[in-house]
């Protein structure tokens, strides 16, 4: 969380050699160095080798983030239901808060901005209640990126700065950087007219990801995928997808 690198690395190796099970620290640690390869390998490994419930609950969290910050939705989908599925056994706040976090995450992911405001705004309200201010400041990074993709500027930069004073406070530097490099790249494809989904195409697309791949990602009609990718070379005003890639690059989009 203090963005203290090594010295997590070097608590996660010692608890490693004391017996203890480093993850799902130790993934979420690559993903915040980048090392997104290192962090899909390790979460999936420790998620495939853990048949316990509960134990399961404490790392499916960590996969939606990491599933989601390299573009796979239908293994955050996934494993966001399991995590919904363990929260309806068990039933208990934090469980039931890290469930709606996850199921919101997603949701703002595929599009679905009104569904996600739902889900997080009861995980904040838990998050709240059960004084997790670093669990509720990231929830409400959330809310206010579903606000901005509902038009409601106002609101987005209430809660985006809301969030940026607890990382502040908390001396959370990782999440400050991200969040606003996030309003960064947010602000760039509102300059640009693109709207929340297309973004979520062009990301796709400048992979190389084909539109019938990109369908299946997103849950689409390819002719919906097809008919995005004509709306952003028109809005973008490139006429090849090595030009949007090129101009999602030079632009800061991605």
């Amino acid at each position: 969380m203090l963005g203290e690198f090594t010295a997590a690395e070097d608590a996660y190796q010692q608890a490693s050699r004391w017996g203890r099970d480093p993850q799902p620290g130790l993934a979420l640690l690559r993903l915040s160095e980048g090392r997104t390869d290192m962090a899909t390998a390790a979460i999936g490994r420790v998620v495939a080798e853990t048949p316990e419930r509960l134990r399961r609950a404490k790392l499916l969290p960590a996969q939606v983030e990491i599933m989601l910050a390299v573009g796979d939705l239908r293994a955050a989908r996934d494993a966001a239901n399991e995590v919904g599925e363990i929260a309806d056994g068990y039933d208990t706040p934090a469980l039931r808060a890290a469930a709606d976090h996850a199921r919101g995450a997603v949701l703002l992911a595929e599009g679905d901005a009104q569904a996600a405001l739902v889900a997080l705004r009861a995980a904040w309200q838990v998050w709240r209640e059960l004084e997790a201010p670093y669990e509720a400041a990231r929830v409400r990074v959330l809310v206010g990126l579903g606000c901005r993709a509902l038009g409601d500027e106002e609101a987005a930069a209430m809660e985006l700065d809301a969030a940026r004073i607890v990382f502040v406070q908390l001396g959370a530097t990782p999440d400050l950087e991200r969040l606003q490099a996030l309003m960064g790249r947010e602000a760039a494809s509102r300059a640009h007219g693109l709207t929340v989904r297309q973004l979520q195409v062009l990301r796709l697309l400048a992979t190389g990801t084909t539109n019938r791949a990109i369908a299946g990602e997103l849950v689409v009609a390819e002719k919906t995928v097809d008919r995005h990718v004509s709306n952003i070379f028109t809005k973008l005003g490139v006429s090849s997808r090595a030009a949007a890639t090129a101009y999602a690059y030079q632009h800061r989009l991605l």
